[in-house]
């Protein structure tokens, strides 16, 4: 295809984002031309960017949009339908035109599971996971464990978030809920997913402060994964391995949740290692 394609990502803030060097990586990977084009859309202004989105729908070259934060909720309603996942998760990170109508679907959700599987993780429902956060991201990673079946407890800021949250996710057959650092049994954590912001661009913030006593009584080979990728090392990451914890970055989700976004725009598979090397290098530039 020699065309130029189009797509956006719509998020506030929007500077520290890798979506761009991903997508321009997707494109090359598969002979495509196009341009992936990042935009700081405020949350007030989220319902006239969409409706401006819909305006260039009899543009075929137009193939689509991100949502991340703070949109992946708030667009929701904004939109002519979702697909099974989307509407099961109740967040939305891709936009896509079928039939004219605009459908949001959520590849978050895979693509951290994929990630977490690269990194290593063998779900297993006899351990627990901990959940830090309560918003778009957090209902991704929600929909894995689930998936799992791996029991989960929720620790957000506002605990009532969490507490919601828990109630609208927990089933018969499966244990979620919100609770505090402190009532949480760490012995039992096989994983902690950080699916808040807390950390991004800021090297001292952390969504989650343990004592040392609560860091080492998580069980050998458990998992600290943070789906905030710069800086490389967060805060959390760096408590984590301080005291023996494994961790990992967000760059596998990113760059599977971008593998799958790229095949639902333009029907092409491209390879989630070759968008990790292309974010490496450019965090290996700028660091």
């Amino acid at each position: 295809m020699s065309a130029e394609l189009r797509a956006y990502l719509f998020a506030h803030p929007v500077a520290h984002t890798l979506s761009p060097v991903i997508h321009r990586a997707a494109l090359a990977a598969v002979g495509m031309h196009g341009s992936y084009r990042p935009e700081d859309v405020a949350p007030q202004d989220l319902a006239a960017r969409l409706l401006a989105l819909r305006a260039e729908a009899l543009n075929p070259l137009t193939v689509g949009a991100n949502l991340s934060l703070p949109h992946k909720v708030a667009a929701l309603p904004l939109l002519d339908g979702l697909t099974p996942a989307a509407r099961a998760i109740g967040a939305v990170n891709t936009l896509y035109w079928e039939d004219g109508q605009l459908l949001g679907d959520n590849t978050d959700a895979p693509g951290l599971q994929a990630a977490l599987r690269d990194a290593g993780f063998a779900p297993d429902q006899a351990s627990q996971a901990v959940l830090l956060g309560a918003g778009g991201a957090a209902r991704a990673a929600l929909w894995v464990l689930r998936d799992w079946g791996i029991p989960a407890q929720i620790l957000n800021r506002t605990l009532g978030r969490a507490e919601a949250l828990a109630e609208e996710w927990a089933t018969p057959s499966w244990t979620v809920e919100a609770a505090r650092p402190e009532e949480v049994d760490w012995s039992a954590v096989r994983l902690i997913i950080n699916a808040s912001s807390a950390g991004l661009d800021r090297p001292e913030e952390t969504p989650l402060l343990l004592s040392a006593a609560q860091w080492e009584a998580l069980p050998a080979g458990a998992l600290v994964y943070d789906i905030v990728y710069r800086p490389r090392l967060t805060r959390l990451r760096r408590d984590a391995e301080q005291h023996g914890c494994r961790s990992e970055g967000g760059l596998g989700m990113l760059a599977h949740q971008a593998a799958l976004a790229f095949r639902r725009w333009t029907g092409a598979e491209v390879s989630a290692g070759v968008l990790i090397e292309a974010a490496q290098a450019e965090l290996g530039r700028s660091a």
